[in-house]
């Protein structure tokens, strides 16, 4: 959108109120979806829910592809967002429920690579089809976005649905023929089984349940949700969304004057994004998140400072334009590259892996609709000054309220927080029944082997 806005104003000759509207609107409908997915994916399971956020995704991508006025185009906006709030909730859980725990950092970062991918795909067609006649080019554009999605179409024909979501369903039967494909062995996927169904003991069926525990929650609870939607909080108030919507704006206030200029630059800023999040995958199962995560919010703090230092001292005609411009692509690319090596991927890892499994569908979707809200409140162009202090808070966040879950199951992680049954009041479970019910499994497997 933010290449496909030059365009649209020419062709629709919108407001400048107009256009804060359509770019700012994605994030704030977002949330709808993002609510809704929780509830969605507790009920009809993680798999369709999937398929649902193409489907609506889909439908808004055609509609703002022939849209022949403002409104229609926003109606389409509007149930894109609907579609996004339901993939940038469904996508991590799934994602983490099926990883085994030493892959988990490097699967649950592949939405966001591919995420990135596809808006710098999105960054490339905004030039490649930009000389297109006008009334054309940013309807190409948007038409565009339709093509990957229906992927999710074969997608759907392939993959198996979330062993944890089977469990909850009472279908344990279905979950241990899931893991049977996810594990190396059939050992492996019966203690796999029988810790999940463990954790699942305290699962709570009723919405109007996991809602009360949510709004009252224990202490370890508490800690869950302080650290799950603070770092969905802290990803987006330190800034990103006003970057990627408006670096063309910034690019242009800092000197560039030509459209091909600004799209070339904005292609350099997605390819930053995206080949750090390469190393983000790279690096996040041998190092851990908090090493990442301390790396990525000191990074984006300095260069938040430079850019806005370097736009003050432009505005007092003391930094020249040629060197303005260099700052503002360097530090723009520098933001886009400490961010999506720590904060990105991050914190849709982080946030679907720390709750258990009774609330968290339901509090990851809490938290994707917060990180949603806060980027609307932040998607406009300037205040990096501010970014930048919140950003200095951010590392303090991390440093004291952010565990280190690299290679921990997602029911060791609840532990982390003082979480787990007997924590919670629910269930009195020790170490030893845990180790029994393993035990049991594994016998029961045994005695189905041929005498030998």
């Amino acid at each position: 959108m933010s290449g496909c806005i030059i365009f649209i104003e020419k062709d629709l000759h919108i407001t400048e109120v107009q256009q804060e509207l359509l770019v700012g609107c994605l994030t704030f409908i977002s949330l709808l979806g993002c609510l809704a997915a929780g509830r969605t994916s507790d009920a009809i399971g993680r798999k369709w829910t999937i398929g649902l956020a193409a489907a609506v995704f889909q439908a808004g991508a055609a509609i703002m592809t022939f849209s022949p006025s403002f409104a229609m185009l926003m109606a389409g906006r509007l149930l894109a967002g609907i579609g996004i709030g339901f993939a940038v909730m469904v996508a991590p859980v799934y994602i983490s429920e099926i990883s085994p725990a030493m892959m988990r950092g490097s699967f649950a970062s592949f939405p966001e690579i591919f995420g990135s991918l596809g808006i710098l795909l999105g960054y490339v067609s905004n030039l490649v089809f930009a000389g297109l006649p006008d009334g054309i080019n940013w309807r190409v554009m948007l038409g565009a976005g339709i093509l990957p999605s229906i992927s999710i179409v074969f997608v759907l024909l392939v993959i198996p649905e979330s062993p944890r979501w089977l469990v909850m369903q009472s279908r344990a039967g279905d979950a241990r023929a899931v893991l049977l494909k996810v594990t190396d062995s059939e050992e492996e996927a019966e203690a796999r089984l029988a810790e999940i169904e463990m954790a699942a003991r305290v699962t709570t069926s009723s919405s109007e349940a996991v809602w009360r525990e949510l709004l009252r929650p224990s202490p370890a609870i508490r800690r869950m949700l302080v650290t799950g939607l603070g770092i969905q909080f802290l990803q987006q108030i330190t800034g990103i969304d006003a970057l990627v919507y408006y670096s063309p704006t910034i690019f242009r206030d800092a000197g560039m004057a030509t459209d091909t200029q600004l799209l070339a630059a904005t292609v350099a800023v997605g390819f930053s994004k995206t080949a750090f999040i390469v190393v983000a995958i790279v690096l996040v199962d041998r190092i851990g998140w908090k090493p990442l995560l301390y790396i990525s919010t000191i990074g984006i703090t300095v260069c938040l400072a430079l850019l806005a230092a370097s736009l003050a001292l432009l505005a007092h005609g003391v930094l020249p334009t040629g060197a303005a411009i260099g700052l503002a692509v360097a530090t723009v690319c520098g933001f886009m590259a400490f961010f999506w090596v720590g904060m990105g991927p991050v914190n849709m890892v982080l946030s679907s892996e720390i709750y258990p499994l009774r609330l968290r569908a339901q509090a990851v979707g809490v938290g994707v609709a917060l990180n949603r809200m806060t980027s609307g409140a932040v998607s406009v162009a300037g205040a990096f000054a501010a970014f930048a202090v919140i950003s200095a808070l951010s590392v303090v966040f991390v440093h004291r309220l952010v565990p280190e879950t690299r290679g921990k199951t997602l029911e060791q992680i609840e532990s982390l927080f003082g979480g787990g049954g007997a924590a919670l009041g629910e269930v009195e479970m020790e170490l030893g029944d845990a180790e029994l019910l393993v035990h049991k499994r594994l016998v029961s497997h045994a005695s189905r082997l041929p005498n030998e």
